[in-house]
């Protein structure tokens, strides 16, 4: 979508915030085929590319990538508002309802936790990376604020009990003026004194290694904390529709070979050249921070030598 209809997009959705009428996304995808999850069972996402269904022209709901459906695979994400006020902590619930109809309360431990949200306005400012807390009744719920007005998605990662691992995405809407960001390729981010690098290259169709390097004041940072069961845990958005992509650490702490910084290594899988958002959350000092990077990809692209200056916050 270019920048015009994209505008359009947004300013269309604020129309409905102001008017009472939003309601959240549902099931909407690319105009191509995806690969059904890998195996790895890493949250969110877990797909790689692969082929459609050549004949019928259609995507099946395995096809689809993580996070483009609020619906799939039986289970299906319930907010309980799709409309949120903006500057302003409140409650954020939903319920993940199962093959039944009811909400499932029965779910296993991935990376540290039995439930992963990620939020992040459409243009990928304002990313956040929270853990809500269960009811008896199966009703999630995490103190969420958008500093910013306008249209965000919110990505759901779990593993229901006896189930695979599943990603489930939908929209809510934050009302106000919407002012759109852009952001430049960039390789480099700062947040809170420290500086990560990102190191290697996004090869469309390939597993490609990637590298993060955290220093602080120009000193490499080596006494990272575990986040997540690993020390780094990074997410991969492509930008337009938002899909998760998947991305996976390279060792983990205690295994007697993975060093806690300064490098951390991972390998992401890209289906598509194009724009990519990356986000990197890791623990120093007891606090969780986040490096965001904006990567372009080509087809057999060269290694960049464009090494902008990004942006981060501290994590949540």
């Amino acid at each position: 979508m270019n920048t015009a209809g994209k505008l359009s997009a947004y300013g269309a959705a604020l129309a409905l915030v102001a008017g009472g009428a939003w309601a959240a996304g549902t099931a909407v995808g690319p105009f191509f085929a995806m690969s059904a999850p890998s195996g790895h069972g890493d949250m969110p996402g877990g797909e790689v590319a692969g082929h459609g269904d050549a004949h019928s022209g259609t995507v099946a709901e395995t096809d689809l990538p993580g996070g483009l459906a609020s619906s799939r695979g039986g289970y299906t994400l319930a907010p309980t508002d799709t409309t949120q006020a903006t500057g302003i902590t409140e409650p954020f619930s939903f319920r993940i309802l199962g093959p039944d109809g009811n909400a499932v309360t029965g779910f296993d431990v991935e990376h540290d936790k039995r439930m992963h949200l990620i939020v992040v306005r459409r243009d990928t400012a304002g990313f956040q990376h929270l853990h809500p807390e269960m009811a008896a009744d199966g009703t999630w719920t995490v103190p969420l604020n958008l500093p910013e007005a306008g249209s965000y998605r919110v990505f759901t990662g779990f593993v229901p009990t006896g189930a695979a691992s599943t990603t489930l995405g939908t929209d809510i809407a934050a009302g106000g003026a919407f002012e759109p960001r852009t952001f430049a390729p960039s390789r480099v981010s700062e947040v809170d004194g420290y500086q990560v690098r990102l190191d290697g290259e996004l090869v469309p169709g390939q597993a490609s290694p990637v590298r993060l390097t955290v220093t602080k004041d120009g000193v490499p940072v080596t006494d990272l904390q575990p986040y997540l069961s690993a020390y780094g845990h990074l997410v991969s958005l492509r930008t337009g529709d938002l899909a998760y992509l998947h991305v996976h650490p390279e060792g983990a702490p205690g295994d007697g070979r993975t060093a806690p910084g300064p490098q951390i290594d991972f390998v992401a899988e890209v289906p598509t050249a194009g724009n990519y958002r990356l986000f990197l959350d890791f623990q120093h000092n007891g606090v969780v921070r986040t490096a965001e990077f904006t990567v372009d990809t080509e087809e057999n692209a060269t290694p960049a030598t464009d090494h902008g200056t990004g942006s981060g916050h501290a994590g949540h």
